[in-house]
């Protein structure tokens, strides 16, 4: 199938990733060099902004936006979904930086959504596809995903994954001022808020690796503060004000 490459746009977000983004780039242009790219960089003391600023000699499509300070994911996505509408856009995906997302996997999700409007790649069907976590994070991750199903009704085993590809209609469903998560839940209120619009959702198996380079920007707190998120935006839901 030819895919649309030259209206899809791969948003990842940076922050000290000067082990990965350089390899990242030069892979994705290597294997889609019709695709548009796009760095949400939060000011890395560690010179990823330059290492990407001196790529875009070599790639006319590497884009970046840069911001001052540590800002977070949600708030990096965000200005990436809103710089892609206002460059008209059709295919846009988050993607983490580490190698945890498999870029070879790209073109899965992108096919996806050919017929879909949000497609998420899930580590959670045809088997738990997860390589390098320790089994303790593994299992809370999981039951997390479950309880989170469990809250919302929401048809997704993986509601919190990073790596996903919304069609502009997805996007546009979204009203990007109000989204109220921020962290580890950012990426369950946009899987929601689509579902809930009627949009048509969809999962692809991915293997989800652990960061080989540079160091992880999880914490060890955040999935329980997540448990609470899940009944809040379940609330907001109930009471109508969700997608307002």
């Amino acid at each position: 199938m030819s895919l649309p490459w030259d209206q899809t746009l791969i948003i990842i977000p940076t922050f000290n990733e000067i082990d990965n983004i350089d390899r990242m780039i030069n892979t994705l242009f290597g294997l889609y060099p019709e695709t548009n790219i796009l760095i949400i960089e939060d000011g890395s003391p560690d010179g990823t902004a330059d290492v990407v600023k001196n790529l875009q000699s070599k790639y006319s499509k590497l884009n970046i936006i840069e911001r001052t300070g540590k800002l977070g994911l949600g708030t990096a996505y965000i200005t990436g979904f809103k710089w892609a509408l206002d460059k008209n856009f059709e295919f846009v995906f988050e993607m983490d930086c580490d190698f945890s997302h498999d870029p070879e996997q790209v073109k899965d999700l992108l096919e996806a959504a050919q017929k879909n409007d949000l497609v998420i790649g899930s580590r959670y069907i045809d088997g738990i596809r997860i390589i390098n976590w320790p089994f303790k994070r593994l299992l809370l991750s999981y039951l997390a995903s479950i309880y989170t199903r469990f809250v919302t009704g929401i048809p997704v085993f993986d509601t919190t994954g990073g790596f996903k590809c919304f069609s502009r209609k997805a996007l546009e469903s979204l009203n990007l001022n109000s989204i109220i998560s921020k962290g580890y839940i950012f990426q369950l209120e946009l899987n929601y808020k689509v579902w809930l619009s009627g949009l048509k959702v969809k999962e692809v198996p991915i293997t989800f690796y652990e960061r080989r380079d540079g160091e992880s920007k999880m914490a060890g707190g955040i999935i329980f503060e997540a448990l609470f998120a899940v009944l809040r935006l379940r609330f907001k839901a109930i009471t109508g004000t969700l997608l307002k």
